[in-house]
């Protein structure tokens, strides 16, 4: 006779996220009362399957002309994203396009290396093999030369990581960490973000290798000193290898280094702190995320994450009211390129990023072209809309199945490339049906032995063979990252024609190794979806 199932291994063996989904409707209807008069109960659910993907806001289309030929007035044109992000301006000469994992991994050892003031690092998680903890190495060895220097002791290291991708296993990012921690205590700090949304009874239930699915904290920021690397890549091993993602360096930028290293600081905050015992506490006085009520948490939360965004907007239109006439001439000097930090954190209310990209996708004309990329390609219906619905030409570029993060998974993540296949062919038919063919193309991206993470776009003007702005971070265009994970990436917008080659450049490389894909791509033997996998697609979409 088989051992008797305990109840915790049974729900395990059947969850999926349509159970989480009744779960959450079920505690939301027994207990939103509970929570109204006591604050909230351990039982209660997150909203997830509930929230909708809302239509854009109308938006007016920015002045100036889309078409304009060359690059007069090109800020001005996109001046109107100062209204809603900080905008700083930098020396395009200061910015560097990393174009591969290596380069990512040298890039941050060499700089951890020397750094004197700061190193601020946010990532999903921490990898546990021999590349992960030669990063952690680095930052021992920097930490021990600014205790032994007299004249430079302030190094501080500031690490945020999500709760439950960071703590899966028995070695993990924490027990990665801890040694440093304990040692370099009064210098180190190690955050780890738990999404308010996975608590009560959802916490409980749902197995560890799961639980990341309800949110996370995905931004991607590695910051030295007063230089930075925005990408979409984590700390792990494949990352520094050969997964293929996306990488801006902006040297000795410190206003842009500032303010990520206080938006990190921020969530900082509304996170757990891991303890030199492996414990985790709040800081006193904050909202517990899971413990304590779900919206009081993120109104606090969002309270002190836009006091950074808002003093920093306000500071720099400060900075720059003194600018001569309104015609948003940034060529003066060395600094002909913006930057745009873009955030977005629907969990908690703030929807930066979401805004800017619906109303750049708004505002595209006929005669431009976006190259768009995702390794993840699962457009939420707004953008979908957009895209098919603007007058731009759109090139878009996402993972083949072979390359794809979960290809040769386990389980129910094996079948993800298929349900990914399922969303591509729908776009491309929904393409061809309305007889976009010609403006839309959809790419997929070939690599032997190499999986594809880069995300973001490229905006060419009308009569440009380069690019004047590009969007990079860690977003992915997809439902989870506008409204379940905190996401974070830039704008850049820019004059400097080397700077606009390089990304050029960037982007041809990625699409060089791409083939379009047409009606016969689908009627391969291997693009075959089973009935279930197509059945649980609009889960995977939310979920994944």
């Amino acid at each position: 006779m088989a051992a008797p199932m305990s109840w915790r291994r049974l729900v395990h063996s059947v969850y999926s996220p349509a159970i989480a989904g009744v779960f959450t409707r079920m505690s939301d209807r027994l207990f939103r009362v509970r929570d109204r008069r006591r604050g909230s109960s351990v039982l209660l659910l997150a909203p997830l399957l509930a929230e909708t993907d809302t239509a854009p806001r109308r938006v007016s289309r920015p002045t100036g002309s889309a078409g304009a030929q060359g690059t007069d007035g090109l800020c001005s044109h996109f001046r109107w994203m100062a209204e809603q992000a900080p905008a700083f301006r930098v020396p395009g000469t200061h910015i560097q396009i990393l174009t591969s994992p290596e380069q990512f991994y040298q890039a941050m050892k060499s700089r951890i290396k020397t750094a004197q003031k700061r190193v601020v690092m946010a990532s999903l998680y921490l990898g546990t093999g021999r590349m992960e903890q030669e990063l952690v190495d680095c930052i021992e060895e920097a930490l021990e030369r600014s205790e032994e220097n007299a004249h430079s002791p302030g190094l501080k290291v500031s690490i945020l990581l999500d709760y439950t991708r960071g703590s899966r296993g028995q070695v993990n990012s924490r027990t990665m960490l801890l040694p440093l921690l304990q040692r370099f205590t009064s210098q180190m700090r190690v955050s780890l973000y738990h999404t308010p949304d996975l608590r009560g009874l959802l916490r409980m239930l749902v197995p560890q290798r799961f639980n990341e699915t309800i949110g996370v904290q995905h931004i991607k920021v590695y910051l030295f000193d007063d230089s930075i690397i925005i990408s979409g890549a984590n700390l792990s091993d494949s990352y520094f290898t050969n997964r293929q993602d996306r990488y801006v360096l902006l040297e000795n930028c410190s206003e842009v280094a500032d303010f990520f290293s206080d938006l990190v600081e921020a969530v900082g905050d509304v996170s757990l702190q891991l303890q030199p015992d492996d414990s985790v506490t709040m800081l006193e006085g904050m909202v517990h995320p899971y413990k304590g009520n779900r919206q009081a948490f993120s109104a606090a939360a969002r309270k002190r994450i836009m006091e950074v965004v808002n003093a920093a907007r306000m500071r720099q239109q400060l900075l720059h009211s003194e600018d001569s006439g309104d015609s948003g001439d940034v060529s003066e000097g060395e600094e002909d390129t913006w930057v745009f930090p873009l955030v977005q954190m629907k969990p908690l209310g703030i929807q930066v990023d979401e805004q800017v990209t619906q109303r750049l996708l708004t505002s595209t004309s006929s005669d431009s072209t976006v190259f768009l990329t995702s390794g993840y390609f699962n457009l939420t219906r707004t953008y979908m809309r957009l895209v098919l619905g603007a007058g731009a030409n759109y090139r878009i570029l996402t993972a083949s199945p072979e390359v794809n993060g979960f290809f040769g998974a386990k389980g129910v993540a094996g079948a993800i490339p298929a349900a990914y296949i399922h969303i591509a062919r729908q776009f491309y038919q929904q393409v061809c049906h309305l007889g976009q063919q010609e403006r839309v193309h959809l790419h997929e991206y070939h690599r032997p032995r190499w999986t594809f993470h880069a995300k973001g776009l490229w905006y060419y003007l009308h009569g440009q063979d380069q690019p004047c702005l590009t969007l990079i971070g860690s977003p992915n265009f997809g439902y989870r990252s506008v409204h379940r994970d905190l996401e974070a990436q830039i704008a850049i917008v820019t004059e400097n024609e080397e700077l606009q080659r390089r990304l050029q450049e960037e982007q041809e490389m990625l699409y060089r190794r791409s083939t379009e894909v047409s009606n016969s791509t689908f009627e391969q033997p291997d693009r075959y979806v089973k009935l279930w996998v197509k059945l649980v697609t609009p889960l995977i979409k939310n979920f994944f």
